[in-house]
């Protein structure tokens, strides 16, 4: 598929919504969607083998909404759940969106505006504001290729071309958390332009088992899997591999290349 849109006025924009355990928040979160006031739009809720009724609600929601769809798998995680709703999206535009989250009514509109406007944009972002056991607005730092390789810089809910979801070959399926960064790095690393629109777009909800919370656990996982996968990345950028204290890594691995150095100097 080309990187570029076709010329429809609107193009086609899949939400997936990747589903686990979720039955009492998936009904807010659709709602959010269903109230976009974007058109042709629409839904693929995937639940991740859920063991309460997040696939119940989700077929009662699909029951009254023609451009809803549900899916099921076993239970894999959300990164294979996102690439099997991706897999079956009509979209050429994606938009993932946690059950647990809520999007702002214009959000997906404005998005949109940008890759219409722009054929080098890869994501369009905005600002977010927590909710639940947090509040406040989540202010997204400005994007740059070099300061991604030690921290995240988009949110999970960041619309892309489907088209570069195939390119990269999709989400990594067996990176223990921070998939969404290991898939923004896979997208960005080379080029493409990032946008994030100056407004609230997105709701990210705080609960004290969030999955955010969660993943701190597997950060040494997460870092060797990231240094794996993007090891030629992280040495252009960083003059070596990632490290478990992310913003020290330039440092640390300059200090390395000097010992090596000094190293190899001593025993001539």
């Amino acid at each position: 598929m080309n990187d570029s849109l076709t010329t429809n006025i609107n193009p086609l924009v899949t939400v997936i919504v990747p589903a686990y355990n979720m039955e009492n928040y998936i009904e807010e979160c659709v709602d959010s969607i269903l109230q976009s006031t974007y058109s042709p739009l629409e839904i693929v809720i995937i639940d991740d083998g859920s063991t309460d009724n997040t696939f119940h609600v989700a077929q009662k929601i699909a029951s009254h909404h023609e451009i809803v769809r549900v899916m099921t798998q076993p239970n894999k995680g959300v990164s294979y759940a996102r690439n099997n709703a991706i897999e079956v999206a009509r979209g050429e535009l994606i938009l993932p969106v946690d059950a647990d989250d809520k999007i702002a009514p214009d959000y997906i509109g404005l998005a949109v505006e940008q890759f219409l406007l722009d054929d080098t944009v890869k994501v369009v972002t905005s600002h977010g504001e927590f909710f639940g056991n947090r509040t406040g607005v989540w202010i997204l730092p400005p994007f740059d290729r070099h300061l991604l390789a030690i921290r995240n810089l988009i949110s999970v809910c960041a619309m892309y071309r489907k088209s570069d979801w195939e390119r990269v070959g999709g989400y990594c399926t067996y990176i223990k958390g921070l998939e969404d960064w290991d898939f923004w790095i896979s997208m960005l690393k080379d080029d493409g332009k990032v946008v994030c629109i100056n407004k609230v777009g997105f709701y990210y909800r705080i609960r004290t088992n969030s999955k955010r919370i969660n993943d701190r656990k597997y950060k040494s996982s997460v870092v060797a899997t990231l240094n794996e996968r993007h090891h030629e990345y992280f040495q252009r950028e960083l003059g070596g591999p990632l490290h478990l204290h992310r913003s020290w890594s330039r440092t640390l691995n300059h200090m390395n290349y000097w010992r090596k150095k000094l190293f190899r100097k001593s025993i001539i």
